[in-house]
């Protein structure tokens, strides 16, 4: 690693149960993370219908789970009804960050995009461009992106839900993180996903909007970057996917010392 992130105040916004080894990392680099989640994940609404899928779950040829929150929250609810996870259920992730979490519950072989780490990169598998008979269940956050569900019913296969944990607001005061930003303490931003985007948008309020603006922004995705630009954030750099990408990109911005707009 090098020393360009040395001294750097990073604005992390990750949910706070995902991120300690961010800040973990950015605090071996030599910087100064402050965490300031900008979405919470709390249980589902109906964990009634959760309960039901799962007791079906060696129903279904695949399992795909979309996030590390979707295996963080269901895999107590698959333990404590099932014991263990089916073993003829095959597992995809969307992306590696997902793989680790599944590793974390001793889940080893683990169907990953080849490329990219998003619902396009895992349909791009040759296991899910022809998945015609095949039942599949995503594992979500309720109300998520449907556009992986309905791509698959109309290559054949048939898809249920687990939604299994939901997002919300954070109540959380911004006055620490407003007075660093008045000092001079907030030197990037990194958010992962649209939705954290816009929460720290409400959060921060018209006190923190120009600085938010003013400040790189560091997202692992086009579309989350689309959102960002729309709310008036003046750079945002796309990294690669996970904490690795993320440093990547923010040492090589700080090496070349880019000013702010």
């Amino acid at each position: 690693m090098t020393v360009s992130l040395a001294g750097k105040g990073i604005l992390v916004t990750r949910p706070r149960e995902q991120a300690a080894p961010l800040l973990e990392r950015l605090q071996a680099a030599g910087a100064r993370p402050l965490l300031f989640p900008s979405i919470e994940i709390a249980p589902p609404e109906d964990t009634a219908r959760l309960q039901d899928v799962i007791e079906r779950l060696a129903q279904f040829d695949w399992a795909i789970f979309i996030s590390p929150s979707a295996v963080d929250m269901a895999w107590p609810a698959i333990e404590s009804r099932l014991g263990q996870w089916p073993s003829q259920v095959k597992i995809a992730a969307v992306g590696p960050g997902t793989a680790r979490a599944l590793q974390r519950h001793g889940i080893g072989q683990v169907r990953l995009p080849e490329q990219g780490s998003d619902s396009e990169a895992l349909l791009a598998l040759g296991e899910f461009q022809q998945p015609a008979g095949r039942r599949v269940v995503i594992f979500r956050g309720q109300g998520g992106r449907e556009w992986l569900a309905e791509t698959l019913r109309e290559r054949g296969a048939w898809v249920e839900y687990a939604e299994c944990y939901r997002r919300r607001l954070p109540a959380a005061d911004p006055a620490p993180i407003l007075a660093a930003w008045q000092r001079g303490g907030i030197d990037a931003v990194s958010v992962t996903s649209a939705e954290g985007v816009r929460n720290l948008f409400a959060l921060l309020g018209e006190a923190g909007r120009e600085w938010l603006c003013a400040t790189p922004m560091f997202v692992p995705h086009a579309r989350i970057a689309e959102a960002a630009r729309a709310l008036g954030v003046r750079q945002v750099q796309v990294t690669a996917t996970g904490d690795e990408g993320l440093l990547k990109s923010m040492n090589e911005w700080f090496a070349h010392e880019q000013p702010r707009p």
